[in-house]
């Protein structure tokens, strides 16, 4: 009997979370902060030095900061990211701000204000006035900044001096930020810092004093306005900075989402396709997946970086890897003669140890990237670690839920080929058939017989790639080896001639010039030195001019290249470390070697590939690898959980030929899941790939690599390495007693 309550129920609730999606979502996205990847803007890291006879300290770093801030205020960018790192850094973040030039130069210049005489003697400075006492007035219809003194008395005595001096002399000349020995007023061409040089010719015995000028308004209440933010405590070194152009951000915003579009829709298809009913619960789950998703994100108040976006979309295709787990459990669980509850209930709860597995072995990874990334980076293991919890709540408790409610319904009971089960591969129950003994469309091939082959192509591959990285070594981006980095945009077709005569006009040496984007309409310089910020301003200015967009121009010191380049080599080595910890605690270390040797073999792969194509390596290239480590070791612990499921069943392994039947069955049992899950992931990284943006394609290449290499180390290397160091442990003990503590029963689940 059909209990249609159940089914009822069922549509309720997808209906009632289906109206709250609805509802809410366009203030949830509208909430979202996007990174300067995405909307324009630039980050600066600036080393914090001291002044003559001070020490950096973190309250030095907290004024520091703070000062910062204020400046920020000035000019008005909404929740900018100020962030102390180590013990002489800073991090500032401002997103969507609209002149990088004039931004930069406010954040970085001292604000030292003076009062100087014809002989460059200070006569007043920035302490001598009230606080918040600057202001933006007017005098004679021209724009002026009005300053309040705290001592009147004090500007008494300095014009009454200066007002009985002969002209030229009687002048009280006002600085910012005055160099000694280099600045004078005396010097036409050392005058750069100076604002205005009135001449003083009466004595004025009051505390409002006006800074005149050829200011606009705009310019008289950023003096102002930096004035009562106050001088900084320190001085600050750039060391490495990114900015972003508006049109790019936006550019690259919407290839991605299109790009994220398009490949969650073939994931969509091909679930429902491939696994019918199932498919069409997975498709429910997974728009919840990406509704929760961006719920907690504007919940954390977190920033959305476009490689963040990219986490967002692969983040499906681990959803619905956890969903394939449970859907394939199911299949064979019903091929075994089961009814299609007893099916639901052995196959939810067989597949949920290694659901859990596969997921905390990828949010290591994800981790070990948060810790060791930079800004963008830590926005991509952000969003990471955000999809695989949201995955693992939607696709565990979410999918059991909605199928749960159909199962028990009664309405699935005769309805097995709803499944995608055809009926000829479901055999009877009274045939005994236990899941080591079920046919696959793969039992012909014998994985383990070739396992030498597989071990020989590995090595080959490996020694070819040594000697291509010996002769040709790695296409080192400026993250690692420090220079700059200058992205231009242009409506028409460029040409690396015509760049290179664009780059002489500044007396920048290019390194390299790569043409990109649609018809060659981008550009892309790489230099060896490192752009100071005056000259970033003039070569922005320019190409703004004459080619009508900003260029991204990013800039790494040689200190922060060396250090990103430890902390990529600490990221890969702790996260296999933790691997290796994890898979012996959970499996045995038979298992935890052969991992990570897959997955050291599935990185160098990629580093060769990268190699051989010249492809830049980025700081986002460690992102891939490392998510690379986090994709592959799930495919590896899937077949080593069906492996030691296996190995239970079996009880006592006497033989080498019964180890190695083992290894063939488990391998045949997961290599669905695998093509499929692979399947799933390739389609949104190829779609990344060929339709989002032009900053992510080598990540996106990156992990296509790694996927594919990932399936055959899982299964052709991983797998058949556990299998010699097993039958060595054979040998050298004797027949291995492998049956489980409690023994499954198949009695009554019918």
């Amino acid at each position: 009997m059909v209990k249609r309550s159940r089914i009822v129920a069922f549509f309720l609730i997808v209906l009632l979370i289906a109206a709250a999606m609805g509802t809410t979502s366009k203030g949830i996205l509208g909430n979202i902060k996007l990174g300067l990847d995405l909307q324009g803007g630039f980050e600066v890291l600036y080393e914090v030095k001291p002044l003559a006879g001070e020490k950096i300290t973190q309250d030095v770093l907290s004024s520091t900061a703070s000062a910062l801030d204020r400046r920020v205020n000035v000019l008005g960018v909404n929740e900018p990211i100020i962030q102390i790192e180590g013990n002489d850094r800073i991090r500032v973040q401002l997103a969507g701000i609209q002149d990088q030039n004039n931004a930069r130069e406010i954040l970085s210049t001292q604000a030292k204000l003076s009062f100087r005489d014809y002989n460059d003697k200070e006569m007043m400075t920035g302490a001598d006035l009230k606080e918040g006492g600057a202001k933006q007035t007017f005098q004679d219809n021209k724009p002026v900044v009005e300053v309040t003194l705290k001592d009147a008395n004090k500007f008494k005595e300095i014009t009454e001096k200066i007002s009985s001096m002969e002209s030229p002399t009687n002048v009280l000349a006002i600085w910012l930020d005055f160099e000694e020995g280099k600045d004078s007023i005396k010097k036409v061409d050392s005058q750069d810092n100076m604002i205005s040089a009135p001449a003083v010719s009466e004595v004025f015995s009051t505390n409002k004093v006006f800074i005149t000028g050829q200011f606009t308004v705009e310019e008289a209440k950023e003096l102002a306005g930096l004035l009562n933010a106050g001088a900084l405590p320190v001085d600050l070194k750039e060391v490495y900075s990114t900015s972003v152009g508006a049109q790019f951000g936006e550019g690259a915003l919407n290839d991605t989402i299109f790009a994220g579009i398009i490949g969650i829709a073939l994931i969509f298809i091909f679930m429902l396709v491939y696994y019918r009913f199932p498919g069409f619960i997975a498709i429910v789950t997974l728009s919840i997946y990406i509704f929760l998703t961006l719920l907690v994100f504007d919940w954390m108040n977190a920033v959305l970086t476009l490689p963040g976006i990219a986490a967002l979309v692969l983040g499906v295709g681990m959803a619905v890897d956890a969903n394939i787990i449970t859907y394939e459990r199911i299949r064979d669980e019903l091929k075994l003669g089961r009814s299609v509850k007893a099916a639901y209930t052995e196959g939810t709860k067989n597949s949920l140890g290694t659901i859990m597995d596969a997921n905390l072995t990828t949010l290591l990874a994800a981790a070990v990237l948060f810790f060791y990334g930079t800004s963008s980076v830590k926005g991509f293991a952000t969003t990471l670690i955000i999809s695989i919890l949201m995955s693992f709540v939607t696709a565990v408790y979410g999918t059991r839920l909605f199928m749960s409610l159909w199962v028990k319904s009664g309405f699935l009971d005769k309805r097995k080929s709803w499944f995608g089960v055809k009926k000829k591969y479901i055999h009877n129950l009274s045939e005994k058939i236990d899941l080591m003994s079920l046919p696959t469309r793969f039992d012909k091939i014998d994985f383990v017989k070739h396992r030498k082959v597989f071990y020989s192509i590995s090595i080959g591959v490996t020694l070819i790639g040594i000697i291509f990285l010996f002769v040709f070594r790695l296409n080192l981006g400026i993250d690692f080896t420090s220079g700059t980095r200058i992205e231009i945009a242009s409506k028409e077709a460029l040409t690396t001639e015509q760049i290179k005569t664009e780059m002489d006009k500044f007396d920048i040496e290019a390194k390299d010039i790569r043409l990109a984007g649609t018809d060659d309409k981008n550009a892309v310089v790489r230099t060896v030195g490192v752009l100071d910020k005056q000259e970033i301003a003039e070569l922005k200015d320019h190409f703004n001019k004459d080619y009508g967009a900003e260029p991204n121009v990013s800039t790494v010191s040689p200190t922060v290249g060396k250090e990103l380049a430890k902390n990529a080599m600490i990221a890969l080595l702790i996260a296999s470390l933790g691997i290796i910890l994890y898979v012996s605690v959970r499996f045995e270390w038979r298992m935890a070697l052969p991992a990570v040797v897959a997955l050291i073999h599935d990185a160098f792969f990629i580093i060769t590939i990268f190699s051989l194509l010249r492809l830049e390596v980025d700081i986002t290239f460690i992102a891939a690898v490392l998510t690379i480590v986090g994709y592959s070791i799930n495919d590896t612990i899937v077949t080593f959980d069906r492996i030691r499921e296996n190995l239970r069943f079996s009880r006592k392994v006497k033989t080498v030929e019964e180890l190695e039947n083992i290894a063939n069955i488990s391998i045949r049992q997961t290599l669905t899941r695998s093509i499929n899950t692979v399947l799933t992931v390739l389609v949104t990284v190829v779609a990344l790939a060929i339709f989002g943006s032009d900053a992510i394609r080598n990540f996106s290449i990156a992990l296509f690599i790694g996927l594919l290499c990932g399936v055959y180390s899982s299964l052709l290397i991983a797998s058949q390495f556990w299998l010699d160091l097993k039958i060595k442990e054979l040998k050298k003990k004797g027949p291995l007693n492998t049956a489980k503590e409690k023994k499954q029963s198949m009695e009554g689940q019918v």
